[in-house]
């Protein structure tokens, strides 16, 4: 179900600024964040996104991780679920599953006995997912995801494989649904940087949408899709044929929308706020800022930090 209400404040990105830094005197007052990595991507990755969110007065956290911790995830080999595809989150993602642990500890002491925020980059949002159905989630009041690939592949598709091996079925059947209430927000952005196209076939027609909503009302499933004239059909070159099959292996289509890795379509959950960002590139390694920004560059902070400060 998508709401279309009063628009949002957005501007398209390419006139994004950043915002002057929250008083110091607020700082005590806004929920602190944890910020979950992605798959590949360390703690240092985050460091200006970290720097940026204390600059509005967010005390943060980022979980613990370094590159070579993910190599821990090679213990699902042995595992016979893996070669099934039916692989589950435990025990082979004990070891980020504590350290997200440890994160939340970590910003509980800060909130004082109040709420968090979790925001979860690319695979860290799911792994958020998976946390707060094993830890529990009554201190949690915000699930934020960037470019996170939410929804498993079609099953019986050539050509497509499931790269988690079972997990995002596993999430998709075990983990609550989204939701969009007072108590608990779940808000699901997604980035439109590159039209993927298939290799041997004309990419489709891309078919945009416009939606906005209004951030207050206590709605359940809302869309916002915002499109600007830069999100125009990019021709089949060899980098959206090379992208496209990227993106097919996520949702099982090449010529769609996405942020350059993740689907603008698998970054999305039935239940949840979930907003589009046109020009966002997927990760902070190979981002600049300007000409290629991703989710936690500071001008496309501006644009979702609010759901922080509520």
């Amino acid at each position: 179900m998508a709401l279309a209400l009063p628009p949002l404040n957005c501007k398209p990105h390419r006139q994004w600024k950043c915002c002057s830094s929250s008083s110091s005197s607020t700082t005590s007052l806004r929920r602190p964040a944890v910020i979950l990595p992605g798959l590949g991507n360390n703690t240092g990755d985050y460091k200006k996104l970290e720097l940026t969110l204390q600059e509005y007065g967010v005390p943060t956290v980022v979980a613990k991780v370094s590159r070579i911790d993910w190599l821990r995830n090679a213990a699902g080999l042995v595992d016979p679920n893996y070669w099934k595809g039916t692989l589950q989150p435990r025990p082979v993602l004990d070891w980020y599953l504590k350290r997200v642990d440890d994160a939340v500890q970590e910003a509980k002491e800060l909130a004082q006995g109040g709420k968090l925020s979790v925001i979860g980059h690319s695979a860290g949002g799911w792994l958020a997912r998976v946390y707060m159905e094993e830890f529990g989630l009554s201190h949690i009041s915000l699930l934020l995801t960037l470019g996170t690939p939410h929804l498993p592949p079609p099953k019986g598709l050539p050509g497509v494989i499931d790269q988690t091996r079972g997990l995002l079925y596993y999430v998709e059947q075990q983990c609550r649904k989204a939701v969009y209430t007072p108590e608990l927000k779940y808000v699901c952005i997604a980035g439109r940087y590159l039209q993927g196209a298939r290799f041997l076939n004309d990419s489709k027609v891309a078919v945009d949408s416009m939606a906005t909503i209004d951030d207050d009302q206590p709605v359940s499933d809302v869309a916002l899709v915002k499109n600007t004239p830069d999100s125009t059909p990019v021709s089949p070159t060899f980098r959206a044929r090379f992208v496209g099959q990227g993106y097919k292996q996520v949702c099982g289509e090449a010529d769609v929308w996405g942020d350059g890795v993740v689907p603008e379509v698998s970054a999305h959950l039935e239940g949840a706020l979930n907003i589009s960002f046109d020009g966002v590139y997927h990760s902070p390694v190979g981002s600049d800022d300007v000409s290629r920004p991703w989710y936690g560059s500071p001008a496309v902070v501006e644009q979702w930090v609010h759901h922080l400060l509520d």
